[in-house]
């Protein structure tokens, strides 16, 4: 298998033939030598090479990990499409004319040929301790955070210095030397997962939204070859792991940068799959090449203060700040769900305004935007804006519930740790497959449902989860993950694996999770059909949704793991309570019905104003005679709490007219002060009521409904909030001359008589007033919130949400940090050395929220920050850490 690699000295047998043959694309040379007296090759390709340390530059470093192969043949894959496609392939030739590439194929050549040689998994280079044992991690020996460790043996033995080492003393030099430098890459294996650059403080940093971007459109291209997609996980990373790596350190300087974990082994089958991981990363490394000019000084400034103006039901307004020019236009973004790439596809407005209104969305419906300017005349766009994020409100007929699991509520239990199976939960992250030492592993998620109604009609559900580690799942293309609906009325213990592990499933919720689209940091979501909004209805009478995730059961020849890790959000392993596996529900209620009749009823036409009976039609001078119905709201509940589902009015004619001239009946609802004949005719009309009926459907049936559309409902609502009578006219068309023409629609009286029929829910419509006295404070080097609710009976508590870039308008406009009835919470995971906002928003059982109180938090000292020492679960593999 090894002989199909490249070796190092093949490596620069191609480069130097390369630059031989192309002498004006590529240009090779050495940036330094290894402990062992190899060159460490660097390879600048740019179109017109004499201008490319002019011109914005990405900078590629691969294999700096002897046993991950991936980033030397993937450079030499990417330089030879290059070479051979760049006379015909636009892309190839506008990216490399704006830009320049670095590219480092192998940055540890000593490692890598030892790990060819000898040792195949070999992670080191090849550095003498002098106490018998060989290498640093050189992803640990970079000078942003080192931490120098003492024992020589372990993979990740940092070396006795930051930059001790000829390999990271070398790119270290080049980078400085190279200020053209925006954008790196660093190549390593395994894990099908970006990583982006982290400032360790566990806040949102300006470049947040840039680097995901940057993942999420090279993901895209990566999907367009082979339909894989990719992670991208910054989250919550354990600190010991990334202390001193290459990708810090060039964020350090300003650049925008990422690790890319490409394949599911080191040193897998070349053609079955390294094959495929180059393949798919070619065009992924050409699209941030077109990108690096995007990060230069050349291009516009970013977008400031892009924030939300407005959110309606099935509307948002979002604006922002830039200077004027004609040369500047925007490009916006919008996505559904969060990492999402930037692309034709979701570009939902170019504009010149500073402001836009996106329209016809979904009630309750997350949504994501992100913005860059555009200069016109440059071609070059900006940085993006930190994203926005945002939920629309409810229809007026909804209710939301947002569902966790409790403590004890979620774990796993493993086929071999039968005895420790009950420890598992609220403390463990989710172990979710199959390896040797472990056996059979299920995720098990119990979820609450006394907070919904019985009689609650769901529209709309949806469960999540989120996979923090795939790591373990070594086996590429095999296996799928899924989620079953369990009656729990058959399982006496969820900690019981036998219980869970022969559990017949109610359901299987909708798509499996094939193992390459194990996406470790972007939340996985099950949008659930019909039958199982259904099953989530009866488990609402039970009491209790009973959730198992399974993956594979066995593990081909040669494989010990196929084993994927998700958040639980509980415990030291878990990230909070925003990475909690969720069930959102989106419900309606049955509605309620009143018949109204009629107050008054009139005939109205020039003569005179009859009283008691309901006429319309033409009198004998072929003048309109109208019929007025008028209902009073007496009978209806508290308007603040009504909401009008459905409505109609039931007319019944006495006659029909002896003529077959097509003449029509509308019915409108009206403003009116008087009832003569030209208050009347002049009326204020509000709007038509259904369809007009016709003189031959009266022939053909007595009895007629006018439905309400939603406009007509809205004017019942705001007539009603008013305590304002219902008024109907009844008004008569002809497309030509008629006289002496009634139809009686029976008088107040009669059994016959109108009736406005009103279906409507009980539900709060306004948002309760906002909470007051919002102050932050510091206390035990934690920043503390506290703020007074208020005093309202439909109260239910506070939203509490924390955004670094500008006050939270939204309570999905940031992140999470408390929901509850208390007045005061903790920011116990933000950093208190880094300025930002907060915003605290009142919320009823609908929920309504209110507008929010905010506050702007600086600290003018600085906070001794305790990090945790990062302790390793049980179920990780020994040799492979979350980040490389």
């Amino acid at each position: 298998m090894k002989k199909q690699y490249t070796s190092y000295q093949e490596t620069m047998a191609f480069l130097e033939q390369a630059q031989e043959k192309y002498p004006e694309l590529i240009r090779v040379h050495s940036i330094g030598t290894t402990w062992e007296g190899r060159p460490i090759m660097m390879a600048t390709l740019s179109a017109n090479i004499e201008t490319a340390d002019s011109k914005p530059a990405l900078l590629f470093t691969g294999t700096i990990h002897a046993r991950e192969w991936i980033g030397n043949e993937l450079a030499i894959k990417f330089i030879d499409n290059v070479l051979t496609n760049i006379d015909h392939n636009p892309s190839i030739q506008q990216a490399l004319s704006r830009n320049t590439l670095y590219m480092v194929p192998c940055l540890n050549p000593d490692g890598f040929e030892y790990s060819r040689t000898h040792f195949s998994f070999w992670r080191k280079n090849r550095r003498d301790n002098g106490d018998g044992t060989f290498g640093v991690d050189l992803n640990r020996n970079f000078g942003v955070r080192f931490k120098r460790s003492a024992d020589t043996t372990v993979n990740t033995y940092s070396g006795p210095a930051a930059f001790s080492e000829p390999e990271t003393a070398a790119i270290r030099d080049f980078v400085l030397d190279h200020k053209n430098i925006t954008i790196a890459l660093d190549y390593h294996s395994q894990g099908n997962v970006f990583f982006p650059a982290h400032k360790f403080n566990h806040e949102s940093e300006i470049e947040g939204t840039d680097l995901n971007v940057l993942c999420a459109n090279m993901n895209r291209e990566i999907h367009k070859v082979t339909g894989r997609q990719y992670g991208i996980h910054r989250g919550k990373p354990p600190t010991n792991l990334i202390n001193g790596s290459g990708r810090e350190y060039y964020y350090s300087l300003g650049i925008v940068s990422a690790v890319v974990e490409v394949g599911t082994r080191n040193i897998p089958d070349y053609m079955a799959n390294m094959s495929q991981s180059v393949d798919e990363n070619v065009p992924a490394v050409l699209y941030a090449l077109s990108e690096a000019k995007n990060y230069s000084d050349e291009a516009p400034a970013r977008v400031d203060n892009f924030t939300i103006e407005s959110v309606g039901v099935y509307e948002a307004t979002l604006c922002w700040d830039y200077p004027e020019s004609d040369d500047i236009y925007f490009e916006l973004y919008r996505s559904e769900t969060v990492k999402s790439p930037c692309r034709e596809d979701n570009l939902i407005a170019i504009i010149g305004k500073h402001t836009f209104t996106d329209v016809q969305l979904k009630s309750g419906q997350k949504y994501f935007y992100n913005i860059r300017a555009v200069n016109k005349v440059t071609d070059t766009k900006s940085p993006f804006s930190p994203e926005i994020k945002l939920k629309t409100q409810l229809s007026e007929d909804e209710y939301f519930r947002g569902l966790f699991p409790s403590k004890r509520g979620i774990g796993y239990v493993g086929q071999y740790t039968l005895e420790k199976n009950r420890d598992h939960f609220g403390y463990n992250s989710l172990f979710v497959g199959v390896n040797k030492r472990r056996g059979i592993c299920y995720g098990v998620i119990a979820f609450n449902m006394e907070n919904l109604p019985e009689e609650a009609r769901i529209k709309n559900a949806s469960f999540s989860l989120y996979p923090m580690n795939r790591v373990n799942a070594k086996v590429e293309n095999f296996g799928e993950w899924t989620v079953s609906i369990l009656d729990p009325s058959e399982i006496s213990d969820i900690t019981d694996f036998n219980q869970i592990h022969q559990a017949k499933p109610i359901q299987t919720l909708g798509d499996e999770i094939r193992s390459d689209k194990l996406t470790q940091g972007i939340w996985s979501h099950w949008d659930l059909n019909v039958a199982e909004r259904r099953i989530i209805r009866k488990s609402i009478k039970n009491g209790t949704l009973l959730l198992r995730v399974e993956g594979p059961r066995k593990l081909p020849l040669g494989a010990d793991s196929q084993m994927m890790q998700f958040d639980i959000g509980y415990g030291k392993f878990g990230s909070g309570i925003h990475y909690r596996p969720n069930l959102e529900v989106i419900y309606t209620l049955p509605s309620k019905q009143v018949e109204l009749t009629p107050s008054s009823l009139s005939t109205v036409s020039k003569a005179e104003a009859k009283k008691n009976e309901l006429q319309s039609g033409f009198d004998a001078n072929g003048d309109v005679v109208y019929g007025q119905m008028t209902f009073l709201t007496e009978n209806l509940p508290d308007p603040k709490k009504t909401v009008i589902t459905e409505a109609y009015l039931t007319m019944s004619n006495d006659n029909a007219l002896p003529t077959s001239q097509d003449i029509r009946f509308t019915i409108e609802l009206a403003g009116l002060e008087d009832l003569d004949y030209e208050s009347v005719k002049n009326r204020e009309k509000k709007e038509f009521i259904g369809y007009e009926v016709s003189n031959a459907q009266l022939k053909d049936k007595n009895s007629h409904n006018f439905i309400f559309d939603s406009y007509c409902r809205e004017a019942l609502e705001d007539m009603h909030a008013k305590h304002a009578p219902f008024h109907f006219v009844v008004r008569s068309t002809s497309s030509s001359a008629e006289k002496n023409m009634l139809v009686n629609w029976h008088d107040l009286h009669s059994n016959n008589v109108c009736k406005l029929v009103i279906k409507y829910i009980e539900r709060r419509k306004e948002p309760l007033p906002a909470p007051a006295n919002l102050s932050v404070t510091l206390e035990n080097r934690q920043v503390k919130l506290s703020w007074s609710n208020p005093k309202h009976a439909d109260l239910v508590g506070a939203f509490v949400v924390r955004n670094r870039f500008h006050s939270p308008r939204s309570p999905l406009d940031g992140v999470k940090l408390y929901a509850g009835s208390d007045e005061y919470t903790y920011d116990n995971f933000g950093n208190p050395n880094v300025e930002k906002y907060y915003s605290v928003f009142a919320y009823d059982d609908v929920p309504n929220y209110s507008a929010p109180v905010s506050v702007y938090y600086s600290s003018e000292e600085v906070i001794p920050v305790e990090e945790e020492k990062y302790e390793k679960q049980e179920e990780e593999d020994d040799d492979e850490p979350l980040i490389d």
